[in-house]
């Protein structure tokens, strides 16, 4: 759940090294008095999901929450990261699991990006949202606190899994990523102005029971731009390996930003490959570079799949979902697909089931046998030419044709 600028390399959550403290501009020092002030936190369910009810965030002493972690020992610790720990705690009134985030005062998470995610998750309700209790600001104490995700984030499940963990199978894969899309929709498309996430990444996704998925860690989100105006300039911030290109290049931010990202996690979630793995040679380093040359052909389809998935995949879903994320990481915004349409097309793939007793298993030494044509040869796009996963060719500006497009 930490993050880092752009242009640096990515470290590891769990590092526990010392890192300088990040310097902002025009610094926020908020305590519990002005976050309650504040207009914005004062509006209740100002954004509905579903028309249910939600109560404002709690404030909570530190003397509370250092209780409900037993003083925050270690064998509560759930993570660590550029922010600080995160902890496993029980809060005394309710009984209540929660997860809770104590900021390192001398790490990369500041008081502007503490008041960013409480007044954000204090104002957005989703089902693939993670849900903020609520908050400590005493003093220079720091701490959030959320609903805890029994099963941790999918960064744990497809890149360090614990001895003996159940890898993800592709339906659940499926299922994380259209969950995943959704809550980026409802961020883009129902909130009111637009919320751009800004970084959106595997360790952020966090998964409850039956791998239900909640986007988390909104201490970089930014309003979108309205009207006239077609984008935000800000500082580049955010993970390096999930920022789009034209952001990373000029920090001028845009929904379609959020796009790219989403498509290297989708990406992960394919492959089971990290967004940057320092530990592979040259080209296989980044993952959107190793896998643009591949999207060109059919036949080397198989070699992006996740070996863990032992061939137990449809070829078809495999298809389409490379396409959904060819077109997410293309370089020109314009190129990308809006949210909806992505949402709309992994929700159909996570509403095919594959069941490896009926359906065949892939051979990983030989291309993926070609699936069936449909009545309308939805599979078309997909003929191994090269535009069939890069987006190129005819038609690939128009945005509301791109379902139309994926399958």
């Amino acid at each position: 759940m930490g993050w880092f600028p752009c242009s640096g390399r990515q470290s590891k959550p769990t590092s526990k090294k010392k890192r300088k403290k990040n310097r902002s501009i025009d610094p926020i020092q908020p305590s519990s008095e002005s976050i309650r002030s504040n207009p914005l936190f004062k509006t209740k369910d100002s954004i509905k999901d579903g028309g249910s009810d939600h109560s404002a965030a709690q404030t909570f002493t530190f003397r509370e929450l250092a209780a409900a972690t037993k003083n925050f020992r270690g064998d509560c610790l759930l993570g660590e990261g550029g922010f600080g720990r995160v902890y496993k705690g029980r809060l005394e009134g309710s009984n209540q699991v929660v997860a809770i985030k104590q900021l390192d005062r001398n790490g990369l998470q500041g008081n502007r990006e503490f008041l960013v995610e409480v007044l954000m998750l204090g104002l957005l309700h989703h089902p693939h949202l993670v849900n903020l209790i609520g908050y400590c600001a005493d003093g220079d104490q720091r701490l959030l606190v959320y609903e805890y995700m029994c099963l941790g984030s999918l960064d744990d499940h497809l890149h360090d899994p614990s001895p003996g963990k159940k890898r993800l199978d592709w339906n659940t894969r499926m299922r994380i990523a259209a969950g995943a899309a959704r809550g980026l929709e409802y961020l883009h498309d129902k909130a009111s102005p637009p919320v751009i996430y800004r970084d959106l990444k595997c360790s952020n996704i966090l998964l409850g029971e039956s791998y239900h998925p909640k986007l988390s860690d909104f201490g970089l989100a930014k309003l979108a731009p309205v009207g006239d105006n077609t984008h935000v300039s800000t500082r580049v911030m955010g993970t390096y390996g999930y920022c789009a290109p034209e952001y990373a290049m000029t920090g001028q931010l845009t929904l379609k930003s959020d796009v790219y990202s989403f498509g290297v996690v989708l990406l992960e979630i394919i492959t089971g490959r990290k967004a940057i793995d320092n530990s592979k040679t040259g080209g296989e380093q980044n993952l959107v570079a190793w896998a643009r040359p591949l999207f060109k052909d059919r036949r080397k389809f198989f070699q992006i799949a996740d070996p863990v998935l032992q061939g137990q995949y449809p070829a078809r879903g495999l298809y389409q979902a490379l396409a959904v994320a060819a077109m997410c990481v293309q370089e020109q915004p314009n190129m990308r697909p809006v949210i909806a349409d992505v949402v709309t097309a992994l929700s159909y793939l996570a509403s095919q089931k594959y069941d490896p007793e009926i359906h065949p298993i892939q051979n990983s030494r030989c291309s993926p046998s070609t699936p069936p044509r449909s009545k309308r040869d939805n599979d078309k796009r997909l003929n191994g030419s090269s535009s069939s996963c890069s987006g190129s060719g005819s038609g690939s500006g128009s945005e509301k044709n791109n379902t139309k497009r994926f399958f």
